[in-house]
């Protein structure tokens, strides 16, 4: 399989963008089976360049994780990305993680700090790891694995400082390895603009900075995870919701449309690519490519 790394720099070169997945592990048999069988297949058929799988807080879908990956390879043929964190684990635990990553054949990993089970302010685990900059470091020193991190347009949420401050712990994890960065999901396509503006010229970064779109299928769904990672529901957006309230089926529809022309304008900016957070459905993510002229 290919590193993430060499996909983003071949299609740059042809001009064209990158297009992703994220999954999440689902919690039951059934779910497997869903995501497996009926919405990566669904996917496939839209040639994305690869896949993420998520971790879940402190590791406790670390298997799942795993066989996710490898079958998203072996049986689907598509690049995948494993992600891993910092949580309830030691570094040699996180060296016998990346073995069992590599015996799968897997090259990629989005290395994170993560979240602590049960919420609650991240403790970092005695022989572990409190930053995601050292994970970054010790991944590049001990496997030779294509290595992403997470960003934040709007400034992590756990950083008080303020957005800048996080945007110096984002270049420490660029200067420690990683090869690719996908930002934290957004609304407001001027965050994603500052922030790439500052990374490039402040920092210098050269690394793909790739933006996180996540299609709205439900106004009280999104307002959780807003809440949950900090990020902005801009006031006309937030008023568009209120008066579509609890009607799924127009808030899908809308989030959609939404979607698509938050991609539009970003890729007409020259951004690398889109990165889509699913939410393990396949429909309006193939709807905003084919929207997009991308399916």
């Amino acid at each position: 399989m290919q590193f993430v790394r060499d996909i983003y720099a071949r299609k740059a070169a042809a001009g064209k963008p990158v297009i992703s997945f994220e999954f999440f592990p689902p919690k039951t048999p059934e779910g497997d089976r869903a995501l497996l069988e009926k919405t990566l297949p669904a996917l496939r058929q839209t040639n994305p360049d690869y896949c993420s799988v998520t971790y879940g807080a402190g590791g406790s879908t670390r298997d799942k994780t795993l066989m996710i990956v490898d079958r998203i390879q072996r049986e689907h043929g598509l690049t995948a990305v494993a992600h891993l964190t910092c949580v309830c684990a030691t570094r040699e635990e996180i060296r016998d993680l990346l073995g069992q990553i590599r015996s799968l054949g897997v090259r990629n990993v989005l290395a994170l700090r993560g979240d602590p089970p049960g919420g609650g302010d991240f403790q970092p685990t005695p022989g572990g790891f409190e930053y995601s900059n050292q994970l970054v470091e010790f991944i590049r020193d001990n496997n030779d694995l294509c290595i992403g991190v997470a960003g934040f347009p709007e400034g992590h949420i756990a950083c008080k400082e303020g957005e800048f401050v996080d945007w110096q712990h984002l270049r420490k994890k660029i200067d420690a390895g990683a090869d690719f960065v996908i930002t934290q999901l957004f609304f407001d396509n001027a965050d994603f603009y500052e922030f790439r503006e500052h990374m490039t010229r402040q920092h210098g970064v050269k690394v793909p900075l790739v933006p996180g779109i996540i299609p709205i299928l439900s106004s009280s769904q999104i307002k959780r995870f807003t809440a949950l990672c900090g990020s902005r529901i801009p006031p006309a957006l937030a008023q568009k919701l209120e008066q579509l309230g609890d009607d799924d089926t127009a808030v899908t529809e809308f989030g959609i449309e939404f979607a698509t022309r938050q991609c539009e304008d970003l890729l007409r900016s020259g951004a690398p690519g889109v990165h889509f957070y699913t939410l393990n459905k396949a429909q309006p993510t193939i709807r905003i490519l084919r929207n997009l002229g991308l399916s």
